[in-house]
């Protein structure tokens, strides 16, 4: 194996690809200027084969999702031992995937709950802030009952029983950052 490149932004990730088209890229998931699943969709608007793995920390159902459906190939977080990511870096190669079965099961149980709408993850996104129903509405000009429903409807979908549980589940499914 030999790196034909290192990149310290999203955006010279990308330039240094289309110069050096390696047979396969090895991506965080959070980088300046544009992020890693952003580099995934512009490398394979020219190269739908290109072979992408995430190295991250972040392994939260959403973030996995998301490099998923933008076309990675593998997916390892950064504490993964040296040869599990040669592993995967040879996996990858050949035309396979790479996603520890950790990591699977944590994708299939954020997918097998209901989603979010988009307002639902307003209000629960100003719930993380510490907001009050009161404050929610206002901010969302919405009234305090309207609030109450869409808390209903999270508790639900998330499958917990209160606001500092339905936070904690938010954040750990990547839906808010604390």
């Amino acid at each position: 194996m030999l790196v034909v490149a290192e990149a310290v932004n999203g955006r010279q990730a990308v330039d240094l690809w289309q110069k050096q088209r390696p047979d396969v890229t090895l991506l965080d998931l959070r980088m300046p200027k544009l992020d890693g699943v952003g580099v995934i969709d512009e490398i394979r608007k020219e190269d739908t084969s290109a072979r992408t793995i995430v190295l991250t920390t972040y392994d939260t159902d959403n973030e996995i999702y998301r490099a998923i459906k933008a076309g990675a190939k593998g997916y390892l977080l950064k504490d993964a031992k040296r040869e599990e990511l040669l592993e995967c870096v040879r996996k990858v190669s050949r035309g396979e995937t790479c996603i520890p079965q950790a990591l699977v099961e944590k994708l299939a149980a954020g997918m097998s709950s209901e989603t979010l709408t988009g307002r639902e993850l307003g209000v629960l996104t100003l719930l993380a802030r510490g907001k009050s129903n009161k404050e929610i509405g206002a901010n969302l000009f919405i009234s305090e009952t309207t609030v109450k429903g869409h808390l209903r409807s999270i508790f639900t979908k998330l499958n917990v029983l209160s606001r500092t549980e339905a936070i904690t589940v938010a954040s750990r499914r990547g839906l808010v950052q604390l």
